[in-house]
């Protein structure tokens, strides 16, 4: 029973919160910051954010965006 309780939370929380920890930048190795919104996890170091599809990280380097300074500030502000 605790197995199956333990799965539905995982669903529940579409991105797990153990999974995202263990996660870091391709590119600088360094930590990344979840956003739930925008369904994707972004890199203050490289300044790369690599989008989520279907509750999936895609972590490659081809697939991220750039992020502009500005939004890198905006997202300081709010942490």
């Amino acid at each position: 029973m605790m197995i199956k309780k333990t799965m539905q939370n995982i669903k529940k929380n579409s991105i797990d919160r153990i999974f995202l920890k263990n996660l870091v930048c391709p590119l600088t190795k360094s930590d990344l910051i979840y956003l739930k919104k925008e369904h994707e996890l972004i890199s203050l170091q490289s300044k790369l954010a690599y989008p989520i599809n279907r509750d999936i990280p895609l972590m490659h380097i081809d697939l991220a965006r750039k992020i502009t300074n500005k939004e890198i500030s905006i997202l300081l502000k709010e942490s």
